[in-house]
């Protein structure tokens, strides 16, 4: 457990096992030992790193409204804080999806592959309306639910439904003390609203870098889509035909994981465990020194 400033913020981050890396990034609002069943089958083999963006888990706050550009340049200064300068795979768990792939296509260079778990799709996102004004309204909404104590008194319970809505096949998984110490506080409120808040403008800006950034030439990508049986089998057929037209989109390789619900990686570690260690890694480029074993 380490913890690094960037940007004025710390960050707290983890790393964990030996061989080429590999960065976990969780969805809305989670956390870094939200990876925790993956990271035991993956370590063996890849050289791990995980971090909590601000606000969330134990990582500072800080008032600066989330960007999909910011995002894609913190996954880059948290390896270059700790010392990890070669390619990373880079996996993105619902809304880090969208970080994963604006990371590879705004430093192509430090893309070695890109998985993308239960991803976020948004095909033709649209700009929102009073945007000033639902931001303001966002901020406030936080301050004054900070300000009744929401945070400490319904900030776990309500970590736990959502896992529990999350997942087909059990409850919550982490143990109630590192729940606690990560959901009971005002800054985890502040950062999920403020997420939740940007997410059409996140994929607004990913549309817009799709037609003037390209993916780097040769880049391995795995889209891997959750089945979930509690779905009806319409909505089940749409959001697998969503993640398949995904990876088609990107030129990746696309896998269905069941039955599982949205939060794979607690429901499914070892399909999220094999699709990345069978993402082929791409060697570095000849101005790369590869700082990893293997």
């Amino acid at each position: 457990m380490t913890f690094v400033g960037i940007g004025g913020v710390v960050h707290h981050a983890v790393v964990d096992g030996t061989g080429p890396l590999c960065v976990l990034s969780p969805g809305l609002g989670m956390c870094w030992f939200d990876w925790d069943p993956v990271v035991a089958l993956l370590s063996p083999h890849r050289t791990v790193v995980r971090f909590d963006r601000p606000g969330l888990g134990l990582s500072g706050y800080t008032r600066a409204w989330p960007t999909l550009a910011g995002e894609a340049r913190r996954i880059a200064a948290v390896l270059d804080v700790l010392g990890l300068g070669g390619p990373a795979t880079v996996v993105g768990h619902s809304l880090a999806g969208f970080h994963a792939e604006a990371f590879a296509r705004l430093f192509p260079a430090r893309a070695a592959g890109l998985v993308l778990v239960d991803s976020s799709v948004e095909e033709d996102p649209r700009p929102r309306r009073a945007r000033a004004v639902r931001d303001a309204a966002t901020r406030a909404c936080a301050t004054l639910a900070s300000a009744a104590g929401l945070p400490r008194v319904a900030g776990p319970s309500l970590r736990r439904a959502a896992v529990r809505e999350g997942r087909v096949g059990g409850g919550e998984p982490a143990s109630y003390d590192l729940v606690r110490r990560a959901y009971s506080t005002s800054r985890w409120l502040r950062a999920a609203l403020a997420e939740n808040a940007t997410y059409a403008d996140q994929a607004l800006t990913l549309a817009t870098l799709r037609r003037s950034r390209p993916l780097p030439p040769g880049l391995p990508v795995t889209v891997l889509a959750a089945d979930d049986p509690r779905r009806s089998p319409h909505r089940r057929e749409h959001w697998l035909a969503r993640q398949r037209g995904l990876a088609a989109a990107l030129g990746g390789t696309f896998r269905v994981s069941g039955p599982a619900g949205h939060l794979l990686m607690l429901d499914r570690p070892e399909d999220v465990a094999d699709a990345v260690l069978h993402t082929r890694v791409r060697p570095p480029l000849d101005n790369e020194r590869w700082t990893q074993g293997g």
